[in-house]
């Protein structure tokens, strides 16, 4: 006999998921509990453990002795067993994997998730060859997992949230209670607690939460696919974000600095390391200010170029009927949908399209007069140097800055390349991340963050955080001296 509080549980759901051929209902008839319901959705919940951990149990209650000394909770073993009290909390529970007990005197929620994780593999997108292989999966509870494995403290905190009205999706702002800048903790937080959406389905849309009021570029929050990367921001003081269902945990502040030198530069030699960092950061300006810079020589400052080389650059041009600044465009246009195709299709066959249409394209290009050489030269040096970055939002900025130097280069010579630097520079200093300076540690200057990014000191020297990302617990690292 059905009581009146287990009818209007069951119709409500019953209702609710009325076309959903998942949903599983249970009826088990005992002497002591009476009617008990089990209800369940089997594309989320392990049938397996429903069937090992609560039927079985519940057909077994009547073999039970003094049954009136149990209750639910007692007979049925539970890692996570949640008593329920407001009635419109047994969705969110059914569609996170729990098993819902229904009693005539009380609703229990029991965790019975079905593994439909994928197992940790290595990094994709960042990849190195030295350091940790393991990478986050889609699963938050495996990857707090990865992140605890590495740092086994207790000052690691972590605020839940749950957003999106359709999607329930589970939210972890972590963070080091000791070290981290609690302002910051507290306005992340503050900003996602008042966005009411239909659903969150990637980290990717919180990060646009994050960053919906910035008029910049440059990406102001860093993801990363890598526990080591998120254990050694958390432990600089810095903020990171999970999210259920994304590989990706998102990073704040994250710095220009961040973007161009990887976490894997810890892993190798100094000498060797500081060579590269300064080839990266000389790049990402090369690879912003070549085309620009040609086009000022070619059109507006030829005294700056010797005349042998002059001539070279005259007798190639002949005959090409478009001007150099048509020229150039045209030819980043194209390696653009080349570098996107690249990106967009299968890995088995995307670089030979690339290849097919850097070659063949180029080399007819050149051969039907309709570009110069040196321009193929100009362009392939300007992608060549920005393959050394891989952060796709970095990307997006380089080649916004390219046209602008390309645009005023076509105006204004080199006058034009200084003008642009200068707006470059203006618009980078005052570009902020998470209330933090982007241009940091340049500007302002910190030797301290400095060499953690830009530059790379000894391990050993490696004993203060930067006071911008924290003003409490400084000292990280004290070296005993014999």
């Amino acid at each position: 006999m059905v009581n009146t509080m287990q009818e209007k549980v069951l119709n409500q759901l019953q209702k609710e998921f009325e076309k959903n051929p998942d949903f599983t209902v249970k009826k088990i008839k005992t002497k002591y509990f009476k009617d008990i319901y089990v209800i369940y959705l089997e594309s989320v919940t392990g049938s397996d453990k429903v069937n090992d951990y609560i039927l079985k149990k519940l057909t077994s209650i009547n073999n039970l002795k003094h049954v009136k000394k149990y209750n639910l909770e007692s007979i049925i073993p539970g890692p996570n067993t949640i008593k329920i009290q407001n009635k419109d909390q047994i969705e969110f529970y059914l569609t996170n994997g729990f098993t819902i007990v229904l009693s005539s005197k009380e609703i229990l929620a029991f965790e019975t998730k079905a593994d439909i994780n994928r197992s940790v593999s290595v990094p994709e997108i960042q990849k190195s060859i030295y350091g940790p292989k393991d990478a986050f999966t889609e699963n938050i509870q495996i990857n707090l997992g990865l992140l605890k494995r590495r740092i086994k403290s207790s000052h690691l905190k972590s605020d839940g949230l749950v957003m999106g009205r359709k999607t329930s999706t589970k939210i972890e702002i972590l963070y080091f209670d000791d070290i981290a800048d609690m302002s910051v903790v507290h306005a992340i937080k503050d900003k996602l607690q008042k966005i009411d959406t239909d659903g969150i389905i990637d980290s990717g849309n919180i990060a646009n939460i994050l960053m919906e009021d910035e008029k910049t570029p440059f990406p102001t929050i860093s993801s990363s696919e890598r526990p080591d990367v998120a254990a050694t921001a958390l432990l600089e003081g810095k903020v990171c974000i999970m999210v259920d269902t994304s590989p990706f945990v998102l990073i704040l502040p994250a710095f220009f600095a961040d973007f161009i030198n990887p976490i894997a530069d810890n892993y190798n030699r100094n000498i060797n390391v500081n060579f590269l960092k300064v080839l990266r950061f000389l790049s990402f300006f090369l690879t912003m200010i070549i085309p620009g810079f040609y086009i000022a020589l070619i059109n507006y400052n030829t005294e700056t170029i010797p005349t042998s080389l002059l001539v070279n650059f005259a007798a190639q041009n002949d005959g090409v009927p478009f001007p150099t600044m048509i020229e150039a465009v045209v030819m980043i246009l194209v390696c653009e949908i080349l570098r996107e195709s690249d990106l967009r299709f299968p890995s088995s066959y995307g670089s030979a399209i690339s290849i097919l249409g850097a070659l063949v394209l180029g080399e007819a290009s050149v051969a039907a007069g309709v570009v110069s050489p040196i321009m193929i030269i100009v362009i392939a040096f300007t992608f060549i140097t920005s393959l050394i970055f891989t952060e796709l939002e970095l990307i997006n900025a380089i080649r916004y800055f390219r046209f602008i130097f390309l645009i005023a280069a076509s105006l204004y010579g080199l006058y034009g390349i200084a003008i642009a630097f200068i707006y470059f520079l203006i618009h980078i200093n005052n570009t902020t991340t998470a209330g933090k300076p982007y241009y940091f540690p340049i500007s302002p200057f910190d030797f301290t963050y400095l060499k953690k990014t830009l530059l790379k000191s000894k391990f050993v020297n490696d004993k203060k955080r930067s006071q911008e990302l924290t003003h409490k617990n400084i000292i990280k690292k004290r070296v005993k001296t014999s």
